[in-house]
């Protein structure tokens, strides 16, 4: 009986083992930790399809299988940068998707270890290559709008906005007709707080496109944070004036008669008819209280 009992909690700790077993990033169905079933993409052969797959997946919130496309696309051209920065976008949205259902292991509020703080999410490693890719692609087409315009938003993501508005200004001067060119430009100059030369990027985003909702609600926050700074700046005149008021009535007070000082009254009058020449003897009371 006894070894009956143990042989079935061998079988139930196996069947346990086999089932957290089931549950690695992806099993042998093609499923991942979340269910998802991943595609594969190896019939895929041109590098471009693969990342207009990866986007029409990335458009449908099939993030997973994106993923899958996009790298599918670098594979066949390792140096297709905007492949390796929607990977990155779509790689971000699962790290947020991770963090606000609390499916990631560490809980919020505890302590990031020091290994796994060194280590770089999947986002950022994929905007990295981006820019890296990036890069060469400008170097070598100086001319390429549409490459300076992804390396600009690869810089923003990495939170290098200078570099940024960089790739974005020569994309706006190589194609200034372009609404969403503008936009970015005018987004990454309000991170900088530039708020007056974002309102000039903003207003053309609109000009070119009215249907433009970020863009116009971009530059209603451009328009505002330049009137933060245009009263902070200005000189407070009211201010500037009461001081000046202020230093001419002292001036003027300066200037006056002490209103302590006194006439010295006069102890001689008139000699009436008859009269002697009146002696007036010396004031013996001390000179400083005189005006007590």
């Amino acid at each position: 009986m006894r070894r009956a009992f143990l042989l079935l909690s061998i079988f139930v700790i196996s069947l346990a083992l086999v089932s957290c077993g089931g549950n690695s990033a992806v099993n042998g169905n093609g499923a991942n930790a979340n269910g998802v079933q991943l595609r594969s993409f190896a019939d895929i052969t041109d590098p471009a399809a693969a990342l207009a797959e990866g986007n029409k997946l990335l458009d449908e919130n099939d993030t997973e299988n994106a993923i899958e496309a996009y790298k599918r696309a670098v594979e066949l051209d390792p140096d297709l940068g905007e492949a390796y920065f929607k990977m990155g976008v779509a790689y971000s949205l699962l790290e947020a998707e991770a963090k606000h259902s609390g499916t990631s292991e560490r809980l919020p509020g505890d302590p990031i270890p020091k290994e796994e703080a060194k280590e770089k999410a999947n986002s950022v490693k994929m905007f990295e290559k981006a820019v890296e890719a990036l890069k060469k692609k400008v170097a070598a087409s100086p001319e390429d709008a549409a490459s300076f315009y992804t390396l600009g938003r690869a810089y923003n993501k990495l939170n290098k906005d200078k570099e940024s508005e960089d790739a974005l200004e020569k994309a706006v001067k190589l194609n200034p007709d372009d609404s969403d060119y503008q936009t970015e430009l005018g987004a990454i100059r309000i991170k900088l707080a530039k708020y007056h030369e974002a309102i000039s990027a903003l207003k053309k985003a609109v000009e070119l496109d009215a249907d433009n909702v970020e863009a116009a609600e971009l530059l209603e926050d451009a328009q505002a944070g330049a009137k933060r700074v245009d009263y902070v700046s200005k000189p407070d005149n009211t201010k500037s004036n009461s001081n000046a008021n202020a230093n001419a009535n002292v001036e003027n007070a300066n200037s006056a008669t002490p209103a302590n000082s006194k006439t010295t009254p006069s102890n001689t009058k008139p000699a009436g008819p008859g009269d002697r020449p009146r002696v007036v003897k010396d004031d013996k009371t001390p000179a400083s209280k005189r005006h007590e």
